[in-house]
């Protein structure tokens, strides 16, 4: 017979979900596991079998964004899918996907717009960016692709419109496999660039709609 968790540990994590959730919502904090000490600090805890997973955090944090800032979040989010569209538009010849919380509509404010685009080389990428005249900054990204598996993957950080976009370089052939979603452990979903603007227009006719 399965046993059940105390209401007591179920309401604590509900609670804890909560609140890491405002700690991202409000100061920027983009990483659950930081999110996660900074709620169980302000709770006393020192049982960290209590901590929420970050999908329920996820949930949470959604759920704060209708709550408490619907229209606000509404439309950064739109600022930031609109700067997506740009960056892939730009970005074209490298297959671009978009990727994290721009897409899954739980970004909030402090956000990167994440894309990961597929190159046989990163200076591909970094000249293409020098030919449109686009400011930038070269760093790398540590991604996991599975239990046993990290790579070590070249990056690069610019802006469309004020909005920070970071676009992970991944060989060519790595279009095939995602890496691993920091929030579920599954394969981080992506998509294109026809596909995030469908979004975008959706949201415009539910807005006009209301």
């Amino acid at each position: 017979m399965n046993k059940r968790r105390p209401v007591r540990s179920e309401n604590m994590r509900l609670a804890l979900a909560q609140e890491a959730a405002r700690v991202m919502a409000e100061h920027g904090i983009r990483d659950f596991l930081a999110a996660k000490r900074k709620a169980a600090e302000r709770f006393g805890l020192v049982d960290s079998a209590v901590l929420p997973k970050n999908t329920e955090i996820e949930a949470a944090l959604a759920q704060y964004q209708r709550l408490f800032a619907a229209e606000s979040h509404a439309e950064v989010l739109n600022a930031q899918r609109a700067a997506a569209i740009q960056a892939m538009r730009c970005l074209a010849d490298f297959t671009p996907r978009l990727v994290g919380s721009v897409l899954s509509g739980t970004a909030t404010a402090h956000c990167d717009v994440q894309l990961h685009v597929f190159a046989d080389s990163a200076e591909s990428v970094l000249l293409s960016l020098m030919d449109q005249a686009i400011p930038y900054e070269a760093t790398e990204r540590r991604m996991k692709m599975n239990a046993e598996r990290v790579l070590i993957c070249p990056a690069v950080c610019f802006a469309i419109d004020d909005q920070p976009i970071e676009a992970t370089v991944f060989p060519a052939d790595g279009i095939r496999q995602a890496p691993v979603s920091p929030v579920d452990g599954k394969p981080m979903r992506r998509a294109t660039l026809s596909e995030v603007e469908a979004l975008l227009e959706n949201q415009a006719r539910s807005d006009t709609a209301t």
